[in-house]
């Protein structure tokens, strides 16, 4: 089922909500992660191993979620990606075992696999294609909330009842709305499965091979970085506490930076997208993001963490709308989903299997080796598809 099609519909304001919850207890393992590597005496390659036990598994869930979206309707698969990781969060905050710990984490990757490819072409269906970037960039701004405000609760949970409070205590919010979420969607009927008849009229609408090319390209450049990216994340809490001297609430706190961008970012970056077509902002935030990395080597101070920190967060929030954007514009509808969770996919398992690869460069080669050498990999893989990409610049998303 769609909705009535209108420049921003009221009905977003909820996608907001539900993402903001999806990411509550997603966005807890890296800024906890000072807490969770004493509790277990854990080094930086085991360290990797906590993160990339969620990561590694909401990748592999993206793929069936994404075909079972165009299969059973996106609005199951929504629910389950709410409720299921709540329940996993649960066994998390449970967990007394670095092993227990491992499997919940996993089961949690897993259960959450089905929100990110049903949520866009829901949203794509309620509003105008000219109004698409800003939407699907308004709906990041309830990601981008969960980031930032979910580690600064989590640290005044964890201060008190420790990193499974945290884990406990959000859960239960994460649960109830799912519940609630699925009930509105299904009251509007929407998210519906697409009903067969539908598909065979889109079956026939075939891509031209040079948009198949550019729309790989575009996949590739823009997981790659976020998979590379994920992983230099995955350190800047420890790097603050080891590195830079801050204590491991601070540093907790202080990860939050990133995601405060997502609080305004992404609606301007899905403006510029709609406005100059998605390849040139794209490529803009692309090459900032190989230098960003590079830099953090230099800081000591908390003005220059916070500053490198906001800019992380301002090529993330740009990155995944624009991205999406170009994605739906240049997917037929019945496959959306599936291409989806193939984007979604590749840069969740790209991340999950580099996380521990760099923790054991951190671990042999010290941060300064580790992240210059994941800065120049940035920089030359954007540059050489720039060159393929910037004859498609004048395209709109």
């Amino acid at each position: 089922g769609t909705a009535p099609r209108a420049p921003i519909p009221g009905i977003l304001f909820f996608f907001v909500l539900a993402h903001f919850s999806h990411h509550l207890l997603t966005s807890l393992p890296i800024p906890l992660s000072p807490m969770i590597r004493s509790d277990f005496a854990l080094d930086y390659t085991q360290a990797g191993l906590v993160i990339s036990a969620f990561n590694l598994s909401y990748g592999l869930g993206q793929l069936p979620a994404g075909w079972l979206a165009d299969r059973l309707g996106p609005r199951l698969m929504m629910a389950i990606g709410i409720c299921g990781v709540a329940l996993a969060g649960f066994l998390v905050g449970l967990s007394h075992s670095f092993s227990m710990l491992i499997l919940f984490l996993a089961l949690m990757g897993i259960m959450g696999g089905g929100y990110h490819p049903a949520a866009p072409p829901m949203i794509s269906a309620a509003v105008e294609k000219v109004y698409q970037g800003r939407a699907l960039g308004l709906h990041m701004i309830g990601g981008g909330a969960s980031f930032f405000l979910a580690p600064l609760i989590a640290a005044a949970i964890a201060a008190y009842f420790g990193w499974r409070g945290s884990f406990l205590g959000l859960a239960l919010p994460t649960l109830a709305y799912g519940a609630f979420f699925y009930t509105i969607l299904k009251k509007r009927r929407l998210g519906e499965a697409v009903k067969k008849e539908s598909t065979k009229k889109t079956i026939a609408a075939k891509m031209p091979a040079g948009h198949i090319r550019t729309l790989g390209l575009v996949i590739f450049l823009s997981t790659f970085t976020a998979a590379v990216l994920f992983a230099a994340m995955s350190f800047i809490p420890l790097f603050l506490v080891d590195q830079v001297g801050f204590s491991k609430a601070k540093a907790g706190a202080f990860f939050a930076f990133i995601y405060s961008a997502g609080l305004w970012v992404s609606p301007i970056g899905g403006y510029l997208s709609d406005r100059f077509g998605a390849i040139p902002v794209l490529l803009m935030v692309l090459f900032l993001t190989g230098p960003v990395i590079y830099l953090l080597n230099f800081v000591s101070s908390w003005l220059g963490v916070g500053v490198l920190l906001l800019l992380i967060g301002i090529i993330i929030y740009v990155r995944m709308p624009v991205s999406e954007s170009y994605i739906m514009a240049k997917t037929p509808e019945h496959r959306r989903s599936a291409v989806l969770g193939i984007y979604f996919f590749s840069s969740m398992e790209g991340g999950g299997v580099l996380t521990p690869l760099l923790g054991y460069l951190i671990d042999n080669l010290g941060f300064y080796y580790s992240f210059s050498i994941a800065a120049l990999l940035l920089l030359a893989t954007t540059f050489i598809c720039s060159i393929f990409l910037w004859g498609e610049r004048h395209e709109r998303a």
